[in-house]
């Protein structure tokens, strides 16, 4: 993904004809299109979601739903964030759907160099209108984790971990993890 988009005045149907190694997001009206995520990316990722799954993944009535790479569509706006999570009290059962309007109360979106723009630009802005009330921004090549919470509609940085430190963070501080347990 390049800050450029593949297309301005986009549609769905433009969105669908995006080649499947893609991955393609619009905002604004504005189609972008990335290709599959490096190792680093995706290692970080697929341990993320490891460790939450695993603690919190349909844990009875105050677990969670927690989705790798969800199509999330709000409006004509569709993102794909790396990670997502629902609380099961808002979600308790997956639509048939190849996608989710509803907004999930967490998002996890994996930096890289050619994303981190639209991540921390548009996604977030998107993410904060729909009142996703956590964010986190890994970083695999920084080492590093922000956490963030929207207050009054805005984000703010509640911690930031570097390299191997102990990780609580909420929204899921019942669980401490090490954060250099998601780098290789």
């Amino acid at each position: 993904m390049t800050t450029k988009p593949l297309k301005t005045g986009a549609t769905y149907d433009d969105l669908r004809e995006v080649p499947d190694h893609f991955v393609a997001e619009m905002f604004d009206g504005d189609l972008y299109a990335s290709p599959r995520p490096a190792l680093p990316h995706a290692n970080a990722a697929g341990s993320l979601f490891a460790e939450i799954h695993k603690s919190f993944h349909r844990k009875g009535p105050s677990g969670w739903v927690i989705l790798f790479e969800p199509e999330l569509h709000f409006g004509d706006d569709v993102l794909v964030p790396d990670l997502a999570g629902w609380r099961r009290t808002r979600l308790p059962k997956l639509p048939a759907e190849a996608y989710l309007t509803l907004a999930p109360d967490w998002i996890c979106e994996v930096l890289s160099t050619s994303t981190e723009a639209l991540d921390r630009g548009k996604k977030l802005r998107i993410y904060a209108r729909e009142g996703v009330a956590h964010a986190w921004l890994l970083d695999p090549l920084g080492r590093s984790l922000e956490v963030m919470s929207l207050e009054s509609g805005q984000w703010t940085q509640v911690d930031r971990y570097e390299g191997k430190a102990k990780v609580c963070a909420a929204p899921f501080d019942a669980i401490e993890f090490e954060l250099g347990a998601l780098w290789i």
